[in-house]
């Protein structure tokens, strides 16, 4: 499905971005085109990376300081 028809950016576009290691909406934008014309689609396509993005638990962990 087209979520960006401005820039014809699709549901699959994304995934594979988020895939190839995009973590932002500037990224997104960046990278594909997604929002950079009129900005409506910004908001679900920022949902869409979200949830496409691979989930790696050690990536939100914080980094202890030694004592």
């Amino acid at each position: 499905m087209y979520v960006c028809i401005c820039n014809g950016v699709t549901d699959r576009d994304i995934r594979q971005a988020a895939e190839a290691g995009v973590r932002t909406i500037t990224e997104l934008t960046m990278r594909t085109g997604c929002g950079a014309t009129c900005g409506t689609c910004l908001d679900f396509a920022s949902e869409l990376l979200a949830s496409a993005r691979p989930h790696d638990d050690a990536r939100e962990l914080p980094i202890l300081q030694a004592a």
